[in-house]
């Protein structure tokens, strides 16, 4: 069984002061270069899923707690190592967040197995591509890619035509930099 979890904030600000940000959501970038979201594996014979859940945030994150009133869905993945993730979510104050944000860098983990926290840019930009677009181009671990997609609908955090417009743009192809590179020569 593998716990994660999503931590939110309503984020009223205003990208250049015209695009709405919506929310602040976190994920870390892992030390495999994969994007996720804070949690790990919980050892079901020792800890409940929130206990578990809990116990992991708490050597990265520290200041956060999460319950079953937070649980979202879980998930089974397919291949060779059948794991079980359940996914939980938790809207906070972006003070709360920022604080996070802050505390993360001085874990124990930090620099080790999380290389830092991200936000995850919920708009997108005129040229159909910049922001969540590209964001969701990145490479994500496991089922944490399908989870940020589920939690952004059923959160109603974007609106469902611009998610599936966002999801659609990462579907284009796209040139890769040889083929830029080559141009240029």
């Amino acid at each position: 069984h593998s716990c994660h979890a999503m931590l939110y904030a309503p984020n009223p600000g205003m990208l250049f002061g015209r695009i709405p940000l919506r929310y602040a959501v976190l994920m870390q970038m892992r030390f495999d270069g994969l994007l996720g979201f804070p949690g790990g594996f919980v050892d079901r014979r020792y800890w409940s899923l929130e206990d578990g859940l809990n116990r992991v945030l708490g050597l990265g994150l520290g200041c956060v707690r999460l319950t079953e009133a937070d649980y979202l869905c879980s998930h089974l993945t397919e291949g060779p190592h059948r794991v079980v993730a359940h996914f939980y979510a938790r809207q906070l104050t972006l003070e709360e967040l920022h604080t996070i944000e802050i505390s993360a860098v001085h874990s124990r983990d930090h620099g080790m197995e999380v290389m830092g926290m991200v936000r995850v840019p919920l708009y997108t930009q005129k040229d159909r591509m910049g922001g969540l677009p590209n964001f969701l181009a990145n490479s994500f671990v496991g089922t944490a890619k399908f989870q940020l997609l589920f939690a952004l609908k059923i959160l109603n955090m974007v609106p469902e035509e611009k998610l599936a417009e966002a999801v659609a743009a990462t579907q284009r192809p796209k040139k890769s930099a040889i083929d830029h590179a080559g141009g240029a020569a």
